[in-house]
């Protein structure tokens, strides 16, 4: 009988704290500065989960370390869900990298997916290529000649841009900038010959005329750039790179308020006006169960450490 009170007591807690949940502001924890992928798109989540959850989501940019700062300073908070940590593929690579051990994939439990956007790969305006072959047979006939800019060692850029290196068999020099913002600027004017990021950070540069795009490194076309065709359809099938975003708690937080964050985020990224925005950027709804999204986060530890051997890239 007394097993059976305590039982109903626990299960009475649980409820009550679901049902008053959230009784403060939340904080999400971008470990990222502000202007990237993930600023944006967090930024977008965000805004809509103050209105469902009816408190304000605060964001936290908490740059530095390739993002291990912030990591670092999510998993040590309360597991109350009061803090969330917005996270991408610089996770499993801050892993695959030895920044952070393999053990912090217990750090965080999975709330819920967001979305997915591959890499775009733009040269600026000046660069006399049309054509994602235009520019592999350019690079071959100059090998160590063509620079890459990319947002530091370890970030998707430089993943992605290795990635396509390997795939395409070429020689070029992979310049490191600290943020993807001055690796982009440097791209604009010619100083660098190609930048592999983003969509979210590249399809407004070549909106406005500022970069040329010869490639998506993604399962197929951007809607926001129809004509530009994919690694693969270009001939370069196994060098597409894509980014990922959703957000996990601290272990330990409660299953009821997982739930209810899942909930809320699922329904944000159903929303019209999400999809729209989302496709706007070059983003994708990622649509996943959490159980699947860990899952997912796992094996993109695994791809990326192989990655990571295969280049010999070192952290900083």
């Amino acid at each position: 009988m007394k097993l059976l009170l305590a039982i109903v007591l626990a299960l009475g807690a649980a409820a009550a704290q679901a049902q008053a949940y959230p009784a403060k502001p939340v904080r999400l924890v971008i470990p990222f500065p502000p202007g990237g992928s993930n600023d944006v798109v967090g930024r977008v989540v965000a805004a809509q989960l103050s209105e469902r959850l009816g408190e304000s989501v605060l964001v936290d940019n908490r740059g530095g370390g390739g993002g291990t700062i912030g990591m670092n300073a999510a998993a040590k908070a309360p597991a109350d869900g009061y803090t969330l940590l917005f996270v991408s593929v610089g996770f499993p690579v801050s892993i695959a990298l030895g920044q952070l051990p393999k053990e912090s994939l217990e750090w965080f439990v999975p709330v819920a997916p967001v979305g997915t956007g591959p890499s775009l790969l733009v040269v600026p305006t000046s660069l006399p290529v049309k054509s994602l072959q235009d520019l592999v047979a350019l690079a071959k006939r100059k090998p160590g000649e063509l620079n890459a800019g990319a947002a530091g060692v370890g970030s998707f850029q430089h993943l992605a841009t290795e990635l396509f290196r390997l795939q395409a068999g070429i020689d070029i020099v992979i310049v490191q900038y600290k943020g993807g913002g001055p690796a982009l600027t440097d791209t604009m004017a010619g100083q660098v010959q190609m930048n592999i990021g983003s969509a979210v950070q590249n399809v407004p540069q070549v909106r406005s005329g500022k970069l040329k795009a010869l490639g998506v490194g993604g399962p197929h076309r951007l809607e926001a750039l129809p004509d530009v065709p994919t690694f693969a359809e270009a001939g370069l099938p196994g060098a597409e790179a894509t980014n990922w975003w959703g957000i996990v708690a601290p272990a330990g937080t409660p299953a009821a308020v997982l739930d209810r964050l899942q909930r809320d985020v699922a329904a944000i990224l159903e929303a019209p006006e999400t999809q729209k925005r989302f496709q706007h950027e070059g983003v994708d709804v990622l649509r996943m169960t959490r159980e699947q999204f860990g899952q997912h986060i796992a094996a993109e530890t695994t791809k990326w450490t192989q990655v990571v051997k295969q280049a010999g890239i070192k952290a900083e």
